[in-house]
């Protein structure tokens, strides 16, 4: 179990251009995340692909993969937002959103992994992010 020391939090202070902090920030936004778990993730994300022994979070459990949002019926999304209403009440346009897209971030995240390991895609910090590999 790690200790105390180990498991502390500590600011990282980095200096980029304004255009960048600004690309930044509005993919934090898209994705629903601060700022500064937005920069860690990509961070970490990045180094797993140099780190080919990183060692996997078992905390972590697959998701299910979502059904065409497209649908009516079972499984669709007009299903989803009734089974959130019926269990929240009522929510607002962004709880509604946010409960029904919650999913999407470790989805991304498994499915790059995934698409890295297999060397179909690659991190490129010179290309300005995820490129295909070319055979």
């Amino acid at each position: 179990m790690p200790d105390e020391e180990s498991t502390s939090r500590t600011a990282v202070k980095t200096y980029v251009p304004a255009y960048q902090k600004d690309a930044w920030q509005s993919h934090a936004d898209e994705l629903g995340m601060s700022q500064s778990e937005f920069v860690r993730t990509m961070v970490q994300a990045g180094r797993r692909h140099f780190s080919e022994d990183e060692t996997v979070d078992a905390t972590r459990t697959p998701q299910p993969k979502p059904t065409d949002v497209s649908q009516t019926g079972e499984g669709g999304l007009a299903d989803r937002v009734r089974e959130q209403l019926s269990s929240a009440g009522a929510l607002t346009w962004d709880e509604l959103v946010a409960a029904l897209t919650d999913d999407i971030e470790a989805r991304l995240e498994d499915t790059l992994d995934e698409l890295q390991e297999k060397n179909a895609i690659k991190y490129s910090g010179r290309e300005g992010g995820y490129t295909l590999v070319e055979p």
